[in-house]
């Protein structure tokens, strides 16, 4: 009897995630998943952790639960350290040490990183939205802000303190500006409505281009437009950030805004990992593969997802959405399978549903099948209903729709406990940016 061939899937993303599940008890093979955490996130929702929506379990899923009955498939919980791609061997740093795994076939699904563009201004003082310490990292820090805030008397200090600074007009920016000022117009507000004057807050979304939504229509691009204004956010148009100070984010026209909170959502690179291939990388640090997902000029070697640069039939380049993702996970673990069988490998081909965006309570923009344009509340029915689809585990579907529910029938957001041990608490940038009448405060304080 043959020697199972052993595949190694770096990331359990969507890509690494349903190349691994493609794989799941195939008999000529074992599967080695590789990740730092051991659970899959289900990044859509990312922004809804951090503005008190969901609990972070909530769109998190063991990845050994996923593979519990799967016996060809083994998860080490690492960082991976180094690929010899000529030896075929990873090099996994873990719990206990390192480890070193031969493998056949390697699938690279790595993703992609925050692009601050090689601002440090930006990428110091700025709060991205890629994992859940992220997520939980910037929801620490709005509720933080606001207990600080009714402390101070200063209102242009204080007003700064509750100013929210969003950028990038994509679907992320649009979905986490609009849940911040709902997070502060149905919650916040009225719960620091005894301070006095009353407390106000900012929402404001800036935009380098002069339109949000550059891939969608100018028909949903307007609808978007209004109805984040419609909702209360500020948005601002040809605004290109300069740089970003713990207080303030300065404009390339000169305008200032004075704020303690900028959130980044302007830009993805692929991960590192593509550096260490050794093959020319394109645009965003890219790696160039075949349409079977094979690495060019690299045997045994795939990649799928955000980490790959592949051109559609049209020459531009598969965008770094999720559905991409899953469809080359898919493709490259089939293909493996193919070339075990002794058959043909097969090209990609992108199955495309379209594009949609939720902008709050009932205000979305939905592009189905890139034929049909829906706004308002029927667009964000369609979101709700696909991300519940498409969200893995049964508990953790019912937990995200009972908690919908109960945010769109109270108004009201649950997971707001400010810990006082948050790892992921930018603690310089707070110390920084804290106003001088805080600061002589606390002096006081310890002179006491």
């Amino acid at each position: 009897m043959a020697a199972r061939k052993h595949v190694i899937i770096i990331g359990a993303g969507f890509a690494g995630l349903y190349a691994a599940r493609t794989l799941a008890n195939a008999k000529d093979v074992q599967v080695t998943l590789i990740d730092r955490n051991n659970f899959h996130t289900f990044t859509p929702l990312l922004y809804q952790v951090a503005t008190c929506a969901l609990e972070p379990s909530s769109i998190a899923y063991p990845i050994r639960s996923i593979f519990r009955k799967n016996r060809n498939v083994d998860f080490l919980m690492g960082d991976v350290k180094h690929v010899d791609y000529d030896k075929k061997v990873v090099e996994v740093n873990g719990q206990n040490g390192n480890r070193r795994l031969n493998y056949d076939y390697l699938i690279l699904a790595t993703g992609s990183v925050t692009n601050h563009f090689g601002q440090e201004s930006i990428a110091r003082y700025s709060y991205s939205l890629k994992d859940i310490d992220d997520a939980v990292a910037l929801r620490h820090h709005i509720l933080t802000l606001f207990e600080r805030a009714a402390w101070i008397t200063d209102t242009a200090t204080r007003d700064a303190m509750t100013t929210m600074v969003v950028v990038g007009g994509g679907p992320t920016g649009l979905e986490t500006a609009g849940a911040l000022y709902e997070l502060y117009n149905d919650v916040l507000k009225k719960e620091y409505s005894n301070i006095e004057p009353r407390m106000r807050s900012r929402v404001i979304l800036l935009e380098a281009q002069d339109k949000l939504l550059l891939q969608y229509p100018p028909r949903l691009q307007e609808a978007a437009l209004r109805q984040l204004e419609s909702l209360g956010v500020e948005v601002m148009l040809n605004a290109m950030v300069d740089e970003v100070t713990p207080t303030q984010v300065r404009l390339k026209d000169g305008r200032v805004i004075h704020t303690h909170t900028m959130i980044w959502a302007a830009g993805v690179k692929a991960s590192p990992m593509g550096e260490d291939v050794d093959v020319s990388l394109q645009k965003a640090g890219r790696v160039p593969v075949k349409r079977t997902m094979e690495v060019i000029g690299r045997e045994g070697l795939y990649a799928a997802g955000d980490l790959t640069y592949l051109e559609d039939e049209n020459g531009n380049p598969y965008p770094m959405l999720i559905p991409v993702a899953k469809q080359q996970g898919i493709l490259a673990a089939k293909n493996i399978m193919r070339i075990l069988n002794g058959e043909e490998q097969r090209d990609f081909t992108y199955s495309d549903r379209g594009v949609m965006a939720t902008i709050g309570r009932s205000r979305a923009v939905a592009w189905i099948f890139y034929r049909i344009q829906v706004t308002g509340f029927l667009a964000w029915l369609a979101w709700l209903f696909l991300h519940l689809v498409v969200l893995l585990g049964f508990r953790n579907r019912l937990s995200v729709f009972i908690n919908w529910v109960w945010n769109y029938v109270t108004y009201d957001r649950s997971v707001r406990i400010v810990m006082q041990h948050e790892s992921r608490l930018r603690q310089e940038n707070v110390q920084a940016a804290q106003p001088d009448e805080e600061k002589a405060s606390k002096s006081k304080d310890r002179a006491a």
